[in-house]
C-alpha cells in the first residue's frame, strides 16, 4: 500500500509497493487509541505483554514464504493483489480516489521474473492534463523496462521482499500490545522505526512528529497465529485528517501464478509512463 506525490504536479495519491499502500480518511482517529495505550489511573505505563509481542512478532513469518494474497486499503484508495514467489510472480490492481473526483487513477500491475507490466487508466478532468495521456489511457499492459523501475516502491517489485506493506517491520515497531481476546491484539506503534514498511509514508512520519512514537493499533491472526489483519489509527497531522490504514492476508499456500500478458494486448512503455511516476 504509501502516500505517494505522483508527478506533473496533478495530484499527491496513495501508492502501495511494490506498490501500494495507502491510507484511508477517517476523521480525527487520535481519539480512537486503545486501552493498551492509555496509561493507568496512577500515571505509570500499562506493563508490557511480552508473550503477546512475541505471538505477533511470529505472526508475520508465514509472509516470508511469499505465498498468500493481501489487501490495502485507505484515503479512497484500495490495492489488493496476490504474491507467488515458486513461481517468482505476483500481481496487484490498485485504484485511487472515485470516479466521480477530479484525478481517479487505475493500476493493473503484474509481475512474472523476469519482466513487469502495468496497464493504467486514468479519468477525470484532471486526466487531460497529464502529459502524454493519450499514449498511457491505451486499454493495453505497458510492458516496464527492469532498470527503470528497479527500486521504485511503485512500479517495481523485490522478490527479495515480498510483502508489500511491509508487515514484519510494522510488528518490530509495536511499543507495547496486549491480548484481547483468542487471536486478537491491541496496542501502540512506533511509526519512526517502521518507516521501511510499504503501507506508510515517511513524509507522514515526519509530519505527525512526536505523535508518531505512539500510535494506536489493532491486529487479529488466524487459528494458526498467522497475521489476518493490521489496522493502524493515525492522529491528524497537519492539515490531514486521521487516517485509518488497514492491511489484511488470505490464502496463505494457496495464491496462483500471475497470468502474463498476451503479446497482442501488450506495447512497450513510453517515457510518460515513468516521468508519471518519477
Amino acid at each position: 500500500m504509501t502516500v505517494r506525490r505522483l508527478s506533473a504536479g496533478l495530484v499527491a495519491v496513495a501508492l502501495f509497493t511494490p506498490g501500494v499502500a495507502a491510507c484511508a480518511t477517517t476523521g480525527d482517529a487520535g481519539s480512537t487509541a486503545t486501552p493498551s495505550a492509555t496509561a493507568t489511573a496512577t500515571g505509570a505505563a500499562p506493563e508490557v505483554d511480552t508473550d503477546a509481542k512475541q505471538a505477533l512478532l511470529d505472526s508475520t513469518k508465514e509472509i516470508s514464504n511469499g505465498n498468500f494474497k493481501f489487501s490495502m486499503s485507505g484515503a479512497g484508495s484500495v490495492a489488493e493483489g496476490q504474491v507467488h514467489q515458486p513461481s517468482q510472480s505476483a500481481e496487484m490492481r490498485v485504484r485511487l480516489g472515485e470516479p466521480t473526483d477530479d484525478l481517479a487513477i487505475s493500476l493493473d500491475l503484474i509481475h512474472a521474473k523476469p519482466d513487469s507490466w502495468v496497464k493504467l487508466d486514468l479519468k477525470g478532468q484532471a486526466a487531460t492534463r497529464v502529459p502524454g495521456v493519450d499514449r498511457l489511457n491505451l486499454g493495453k499492459y505497458q510492458h516496464l523496462d527492469q532498470n527503470r523501475i528497479q527500486g521504485d516502491r511503485n512500479l517495481g517489485f523485490d522478490f527479495d521482499k515480498v510483502d508489500p506493506a511491509g508487515s514484519e517491520a510494522l510488528t518490530q515497531a509495536v511499543t507495547d500490545v496486549r491480548r484481547t481476546g483468542d487471536g486478537a491484539y491491541a496496542g501502540t506503534i512506533d511509526l519512526s522505526k517502521a518507516a521501511d514498511a510499504g503501507s506508510l509514508d515517511p513524509t507522514l512520519i515526519t509530519a505527525l512528529g512526536a505523535e508518531a512514537n505512539s500510535v494506536p493499533f489493532t491486529a487479529t491472526t488466524d487459528a494458526q497465529g498467522r497475521l489476518t489483519e493490521m489496522v493502524i489509527q493515525l492522529p491528524q497531522a497537519g492539515r490531514a485528517a486521521g487516517q485509518e490504514i488497514k492491511v489484511t492476508y488470505s490464502d496463505y499456500g494457496n495464491a496462483t501464478e500471475a497470468t502474463r500478458p498476451s503479446a497482442d494486448q501488450v506495447v512497450e512503455a513510453p517515457p510518460e509512463l515513468y516521468n508519471l511516476f518519477d
